[in-house]
């Protein structure tokens, strides 16, 4: 059987078990997902490169509590969900303040011109919702998430989920700001 015929199932076992080659599959076989995701919760390139990065380390660890109780890319996009929320804590918080330091002091560099333009729509109307019904918008809306799939990430009831896309929706249309 070969790499692209093997399912995510065969390879999950096989990675629980301790093959290397098989986890290594799976993560290619995810990746696109993986820094897509993240790519669209924080938008910009190097912040979702950082992020897939420690998303792929920490499944090496993680991926035999993997139970099957949901389908194996909800589960991983609630990884990479949890990620990324960390992340914007981590902005708000004093890192964030010192990232902007270093930046106005020239001891970093900042965003290159290809994150801000390649991030140019993801910031667009949808980044002036609030945090909740952004996430929802982004789970349901760019990664095709069913509603069940995305209360799960998130640890919201399924009509919670679909109130808040309705929201947005509202929101976006212009209704309210959010």
């Amino acid at each position: 059987m070969s790499d692209a015929e093997r399912s995510d199932s065969d390879l999950i076992a096989a990675a629980i078990a301790g093959d290397a080659v098989a986890f290594e599959q799976l993560l290619r076989r995810h990746y696109d997902r993986i820094h897509g995701l993240a790519w669209q919760l924080v938008g910009t390139r190097a912040d979702a490169d950082d992020i897939a990065q420690e998303v792929c380390c920490t499944l090496a660890e993680r991926i035999g509590t993997f139970r099957g109780e949901a389908k194996f890319t909800t589960w991983l996009c609630r990884i990479v969900f949890n990620f990324c929320r960390d992340h914007r804590r981590k902005r708000r918080s004093f890192l964030g303040l010192t990232e902007r330091l270093a930046v106005l002091a020239g001891l970093s560099l900042p965003p290159d011109g290809r994150d801000l333009h390649d991030a140019m729509w993801v910031r667009s109307a949808v980044a002036k919702l609030k945090p909740a019904y952004r996430d929802v918008v982004v789970l349901v809306a760019g990664q095709q998430l069913s509603h069940g799939e995305a209360a799960a990430i998130l640890g919201i009831a399924e009509a919670t989920v679909a109130w808040r896309l309705h929201e947005a929706r509202r929101m976006l249309s212009g209704g309210n700001d959010a």
